[in-house]
Parts: C-alpha cells; structure tokens; sequence
C-alpha cells in the first residue's frame, strides 16, 4: 500500500503536492489503470490554488478528465491539514455512489494522510428509532389495519439494518407510516434520541439520522445531493463562520451544469393539494378517524380540521376553474405548440402563468389558522412531552403551508415568477409555485459570499456565441457553413481536441482567467452570470479523447421544414437509415414527447425486420429500467428526451450512436423560463442570444457527449437539423463539440 510521497516532505506547499501527485512519476501512477492526463493535473492544480487563496473557481473539464479526483485530492489534503470539511455536492446518485464506492475508497490508499468521509441524505430518509418505538406504542389511535402491518414490518427491518434509510428498505414504504417514523426538525435530535440520550440509556437504540448526523460531524468530506444542498443552504439565513453551511467548510459543486435549476426549485415556494391534505391528515383523517387529535380525544380541534379539508378542496377546485378560464384566453397556436412540446391533450395545460394577485377569493388561510391556534391552545395544556413535539411539528408545517398560499395569493414576494402546476395520473394535483427569476443575486451573495472557496465543475458549462448571428430559430435562408463531403475528416475547429489524425496534444487549457477578470470573450461567461459565479476564476480543459479518431459527425440537409407534411417520414427515413448503419446501439434524442411517439411508432415495424428492439420513453417503463435493458441487450435503439439527454452514461459498443432530431432549442412556455425571457427584453437585450441559444449549446453538448464516454469508445453523431448549416448561429453548435470528422449528406 502507497502511504507516502517520494520526494514531497510535509512543509511542501498544496499546490506543489498536488501537481506532483498527479504527474507521469507520482503516487497516482501506482494505481492500477493509471494513465496521465496533462487536463486533469492541470484541473487538480487550479482547484489547490483556489483553495489555498480562499477564491471561487468555476472549471470545465471535458469527458474523461477524470475531474472527481482532481478536485477531491486537492479538497482532502486542504481539509486535514487546515481542520477544514469538504462539502462535494452533485446531482445524479450515480456520482455519489462512484464518488463514495469507488474514488474515496482509493484515495484512502494513496493518500499520505488518513481522511473520514460519509454520505448524508434528506433527515426525512431515516428511520427515528424513538419515534418508531412510539408510533407502535400509539399504533391504535394512529393507524388502519394494512398500515399497522407495514409499521410492523418497518419495526422488523429497523432490527436488522445498518444503515437506517430508504434506500436500505425495500419495497419503499407506505408514505403516511413513515411519515410517523422518519427523522423530523424538532422530533429528532440529540438530545433526545442521540447516542447520548436518556432513550438510548434506557434502551433504545441509537437514532439512524443521529448516527449519520455524527458522522457528518466527524468527517474531513462530505457527499450530498444539489437538492438536500439548497435546501440547507435557504434554511440558513446567515452563513456559518467561515462557512456556507457549516463552519469551516468549502463546497464543491459537481455536475454544476444543473445548480440554476435546483437553486430555483428550493429556494421559492410550492405548496400543493396534496401536500395540504397530508399534513392534515397527521392531526386527523376523516376517513380512518385516525391521527394525533384521535389520541387526545379533542373534539373541537377535530372539527376545524374537518373544515379545513372542506375548504381545501373548495379552495383548489375554484384555483383550477380560474386556471381553465385564464387557459382558453390563451392564443390557440401558442396552445398547440405547447402541446407538441410536451404531448399534451388538446385543451390540457400543465404550468400555467398567473400575472396578478388574488386570482381565487382566500378561502384556506384563515381556517388554518384556526387550527394552529386549536393546536397551540392544546399544547399549552398537554404534558406529554413526546406528543407535544409531535404536535408541535404539525403546527409548524401547517403555519409554513399557510403562508406558501399567502404568498402566492399575494405575489408579495418581488422578481418571482408565479404559476400553477397540475400533475398526477387523473390531473388531480395541484401545486401553486412561486420562484426567484433570477437565482444569480441570492447565489453571489448567500453562497459566493461567505468567505470560504465555492468549486464549481461539469463537463459542459462552456458555450460561444460571438458572430453567431441573431435572430430567433428558423427554417430556410442562406448558408454560412459550406455544404460538402469533406475529406480526410476535415471538421470546423472547436475546443477540446488533438490535432487531426491522433497527433501531438495541444496545451490542456482552453481558456483560462483569473478571479474578477471580466472577459467578455470567455466562454464561460453565460453559466457564472447565471449563477452568481462573477467574481470567480476561470479554467476551461479540454478533453483527452481523440475525437478525431474516435467521433464522426453527420449533417443531413435534405430535412423538411418541421411544419412542411413530408417531415415526419423524412425524420423517419434518416432515422432508419442510420440505426441500420450502426446495428441498433442508438440513442434518438428528442425535444417533443408527441413527435417521438409517432415516429417511434412509425418505426416500430421496419426497425423489427431488421433485428432492433426499440424501447421507448414514456410508454411504461422507467428511465432506470430501459437504461438498464438498453446495456444488457442486444441491437436496441432507444427513443427519449430531456432526461436522456445529459446524466446518462452507457459506455462501450451497447452504444454507437446518437441521432439528434432537432436542435435543442426550449419553448419559452414555462413561467419561469418566460420570465427570464421577459426580463432580458426589458432591459433591451436580445434573448435568443443571450439565453435561447445559449441553453441550446449546452443541452446539444450535453446530448453529443453522450456517445464517448471511454478511450475506447467509437461511434457517429447524426444531426437531422439542417440549421446547423442554413442558419448563421449553426456554426456555434458544430464549433461547440470537439473536432472530429464531418460529412454532410
């Protein structure tokens, strides 16, 4: 086992170590597989600087940079030695999973220096000993029949496991039980259930989340999701010391591509029907007589609750009335096209805008507050402390649930966007949103502003726009990429590549600035502005893939304008065309559920005489099951969209293709997305430059990148969008992907 550095002695500098530990002779050398990646040592490097200085830095790194160790040896030295916490935030399980099963458990051996690290989850993911021991206790007053079976059945599983979480306990349980058993604020803490506590002395066993809890404590690194991230990060008004959520930490954000996103999902507010009647149904279900005011036989309270759920449903009925009649004002060919865009039926919405206050009378905040004052008089009478804190918790989730309506009632709340969302099987959920247009002014100062290094890392962040051309989207006109077969693998130059042929790398960096540089032509530019991210160096590092050998790409311009009747069969046509070339072993990427539907469908049976099996998004299984089916099988071509886009990795032969349908150009239908749109126009900006075809650079990236994953891989990219080659922004998607061979046909 390597323990040591060779020639680094423990006053070295973190930069020094970590330039030494990843160069051809250093300790990263001895691992197995290792091969050394100039892109990667030079990712490392940037990170330690950062570190050391205290600054931000945002890093693009390209496909197979091996970027989690890069900025995980720099971020585990720095915490050890500084007394430090490294909180590495990412969005998809899979990457937690590799970071904690695979790349944290290495550097345990490579490393000179010992390191803890742990993985912690939602508090709501486990089980409470101590809360668990007493729903069995109230099980009576508290449960049905078939949910006093699943209570015993987690009771049984809560004996047996280590870990303590969903993710250990299968199948998933019955959400109203446990509910009553999970770790809640309030119900759950040291103190009353920690490893320490009078109920582990008398007993009981330790707390699961109180045990993760002191793990997280205890630990040099910490891995979490970009969700349970904002999460802690809005319910902390002020930062920790030194700190973003807690003290003496530094973040680093993996797969930072999707922060915008979270960020605004967290930081807003939702409140939906269902949550609503959840919540209540704690205190009281009319239809089991089961719940909390049950145990205390309080009559009264039991009745404001009834009211509660009459003027709920009154309340949420009247909201989609007033939403199906704000619908049909709507013009109807921005209806259609947003039912293109997501399948829908004809007449259907699923997020809608709402623009002014009080769109329904306020039915709901004042009977809820006349449960929480039920509820509060209760408590000042109740001596059992147990119950007391479980009733206190639904209070507090009752007061937060009434302002959430308040708020959006009101649109108190400045530069947010408001809508309504309708989901679930029957359309029967319904969910008012209210949200920040722009998460870049909270994101600079809540977590750019504390004081401490914010890392920030995806493999797509980067895009160019300059003499791309304006104008929004559009079929036809002049070409400014000449149409040809081009010859020997000729491509339009674009970052991250060798020279043609295999040859000579070039310098790993693409570009490169340091902390507050405003660069105008930085590539980067679009992502830190939207994220808050200004005042941060800059590293963009290319791949050390050889696209050109390993990548072709294909144009076709002979496509049909989408609105022209022979569009579809062509789409179809080319389709067939090329997974037939490749054996199947396809992704066909899609922005429209509907169009791929039908053309899926169209295809089904010629796709069959040839021996290919297409598994198709949306019509059953999960994305994790056709995922699964499309790496085991054989001759299979998938159809998806959005989430088959970016986060998806099938590395080998099982795939060889991707076909890209259209240019990934958004609708600007969602509310929030409509607001941004708004905002920019306001100010006099241009919006598809500024936003449109920026977002679209991205995800086009992001679907490319899907094809090479490994040195090993080949395949071919198909572009059944001829404005890559009509329009004057084409170019920047072709110049955005790596160079590599291309032929139009």
């Amino acid at each position: 086992m390597i323990s040591t550095f060779d020639t680094v002695g423990a006053e070295a500098d973190l930069v020094e170590q970590v330039r030494r530990f990843f160069s051809p002779e250093g300790v990263l050398s001895r691992a197995r597989n290792f091969e050394y990646r100039p892109e990667q040592q030079e990712m490392a490097v940037a990170v330690a600087r950062a570190l050391v200085a205290g600054e931000h830095l945002v890093v693009e790194a390209g496909t197979g940079v091996g970027k989690s160790l890069a900025y995980l040896v720099p971020a585990i030295l720095f915490a050890v030695s500084e007394r430090r916490k490294a909180i590495i935030s990412t969005h998809t399980i899979n990457l937690q999973e590799q970071l904690t099963g695979k790349d944290l458990p290495l550097l345990e051996r490579l490393l000179p220096v010992p390191f803890r690290y742990t993985m912690i989850k939602g508090r709501q993911n486990y089980c409470c000993t101590r809360r668990l021991k007493r729903a069995m206790q109230q099980s009576d007053g508290l449960f049905t029949s078939p949910e006093l079976n699943e209570l015993q059945r987690i009771y049984e599983w809560s004996q047996r496991t280590e870990d303590g979480s969903l993710s250990d306990l299968d199948p998933m349980p019955d959400p109203k039980v446990w509910d009553q058993v999970c770790s809640e604020r309030g119900l759950c803490s040291p103190k009353l259930c920690g490893p320490q506590s009078e109920f582990v002395r008398a007993g009981g066993r330790p707390c699961f989340f109180q045990r993760a809890r002191n793990d997280l404590l205890a630990a040099d690194v910490v891995v979490m999701n970009h969700s349970l991230f904002f999460v802690h990060l809005g319910g902390v008004e002020e930062a920790p010391d030194n700190g973003v959520l807690l003290a003496n930490d530094f973040v680093i954000l993996d797969e930072a591509h999707t922060v915008e996103q979270v960020a605004s999902q967290h930081i807003g507010v939702r409140v939906s029907s269902g949550q609503l009647r959840y919540s209540l149904q704690r205190l009281w279900n009319p239809r089991t007589e089961k719940g909390l005011l049950a145990l205390l036989r309080q009559g009264k309270a039991v009745s404001l609750v009834a009211e509660v759920f009459q003027e709920a449903d009154r309340f949420f009925k009247a909201l989609e009335a007033a939403c199906e009649e704000l619908h049909r004002s709507t013009s109807r060919s921005r209806r259609r096209e947003r039912e293109a865009d997501e399948g829908g039926a004809s007449g259907e919405w699923t997020e809608l805008r709402i623009r002014r206050p009080d769109l329904v009378p306020d039915t709901l905040t004042l009977p809820l507050q006349r449960v929480n004052e039920a509820v509060r008089q209760i408590l000042d009478e109740l001596e059992d402390e147990d119950l007391r804190a479980e009733l206190a918790e639904c209070q507090r989730r009752l007061v937060e649930l009434r302002q959430a309506v308040a708020v959006f009632l009101s649109q108190s709340q400045e530069d947010y966007v408001y809508w309504v969302e309708r989901t679930g099987q029957m359309r029967d959920q319904i969910t008012l949103n209210a949200a920040p247009i722009d998460v870049s002014a909270y994101l600079r100062q809540r977590l750019f502003g504390t004081g401490t290094s914010v890392i920030m890392t995806s493999a797509t962040l980067g895009t160019r726009v300059a003499g791309a051309g304006g104008g929004p989207p559009r079929s036809g006109g002049r070409s400014s990429v000449r149409s040809r077969r081009l010859p020997g693998g000729e491509a339009p130059a674009g970052p991250g590549a060798k020279d043609g042929g295999g040859g000579e790398a070039r310098s790993p960096i693409l570009f490169q600035a340091g902390p507050g540089e405003a660069r105008a032509d930085s590539p980067l530019r679009y992502f830190v502005e939207r994220v808050g991210a200004v005042r941060a160096a800059q590293l963009q590092v290319g791949s050390p893939f050889d696209y050109a050998r390993q990548m072709k790409v294909y144009v076709v311009r002979q496509m049909p304008d989408p609105r022209h009747p022979d569009y579809r069969a062509a789409l179809g046509k080319w389709i067939e065309h090329f997974v037939v070339q490749t054996q199947g072993r396809a992704f066909v990427l899609f922005t429209s559920n509907r169009l791929m539907w039908q053309v899926s469908g169209d295809l089904e049976k010629p796709l069959a005489r040839h021996g290919l099996t297409c598994l198709v998004q949306g019509r059953g299984s999960s994305r994790s099951a056709m995922l699964e089916q499309f790496k085991t099988g054989e001759r299979m071509v998938l159809f998806g969209t959005a989430s088959f886009w970016q986060g998806v990795d099938v590395p080998g032969e099982a795939l060889s293709n991707v076909i890209i349908t259209r240019l990934p150009f958004a609708v600007p239908d969602h509310p929030l997305v409509e607001a941004q749109v708004e905002r920019i126009k306001a100010r006099g900006g241009n919006d598809f430059m500024e936003f449109s075809l920026p977002v679209a650079i991205l995800r086009f990236r992001q679907g490319v990148g899907r094809l090479i994953r490994t040195k090993s891989d080949t395949g071919i990219v198909v572009v059944l969008d001829n404005r890559v080659l009509s329009m004057r922004y084409g170019r920047a998607f072709l110049e955005a992907i790596p160079r590599c061979p291309l032929e139009v046909v």
